[in-house]
């Protein structure tokens, strides 16, 4: 997603940001492109939502739905910012605050959410601050938006993991924050954002890693998340 962005990004403060609205201002598909799921709910009982933020969400978005099993749905969206329902042209200006992210339901009984994590981390370089690869901003930051005390815990022993993996690489510090997704609020993107590069196969994805893998064990065998129980996708 191409937007025009500060020469030095930086956060604005709750002052700076559009006031926004109450409500959405476009309308989001029902259901998702290429799982047929809804994308807004409902969802089924039991599952699971995790939120993560890597850059671009076109091809963020497409790693999460092609994961094997265990994926229900996934949609893209804005987060971690001031502005309420923001559009285009507001987080355009880089003062809204929000970050590309990419929502993700799934089955705790068929893929844990430690297997989310390592894709998460994986995908893109996580010590870039408001970059990713090409893409300046802070539309572009890395974040984890948690759900449940379980899943931060799961979440911060993944990213003291991949650091000491990073390091051991000779990358810098991770620059990933862990939020907590009660305290910001997710805002679904238009129907062009949905399911982007399945209707765009040759678009701009904008995702890549650093290359270095996730070795130590994060539990992402099929079966039961820690978090499970917890961060339930009732919302």
């Amino acid at each position: 997603m191409s937007f025009v962005r500060r020469r030095e990004p930086r956060l604005p403060t709750p002052e700076e940001a559009p006031p926004g609205r109450a409500t959405l201002a476009y309308e989001v598909p029902e259901k998702h492109a290429v799982l047929g799921t809804a994308l807004l709910g409902p969802y089924p009982e039991g599952f699971e939502i995790a939120d993560f933020a890597l850059g671009c969400f076109w091809g963020a978005e497409r790693r999460f739905w092609q994961l094997p099993a265990g994926i229900w749905t996934t949609l893209t969206g804005f987060q971690g910012g001031y502005t309420p329902h923001p559009v285009d042209d507001e987080i355009r200006t880089g003062l809204t605050g929000h970050a590309e992210t990419v929502r993700v339901v799934f089955d705790p009984a068929r893929i844990a959410y430690e297997r989310l994590l390592r894709l998460f981390w994986e995908s893109h370089d996580p010590t870039q601050g408001f970059r990713q690869g090409n893409d300046m901003g802070t539309h572009v930051r890395s974040l984890l938006f948690t759900r449940s005390p379980a899943q931060r815990q799961a979440a911060e022993r993944s990213r003291t993991r991949y650091q000491r993996a990073l390091s051991d690489a000779g990358y810098a510090e991770i620059t990933t924050e862990i939020l907590p997704a009660e305290d910001h609020p997710f805002y679904p993107a238009r129907a062009y954002h949905q399911q982007y590069l399945h209707k765009n196969p040759g678009g701009y994805c904008g995702t890549g890693g650093t290359g270095v893998v996730l070795t130590e064990p994060v539990g992402d065998e099929p079966g039961r998340s820690r978090a499970t129980g917890i961060a339930r996708a009732e919302d």
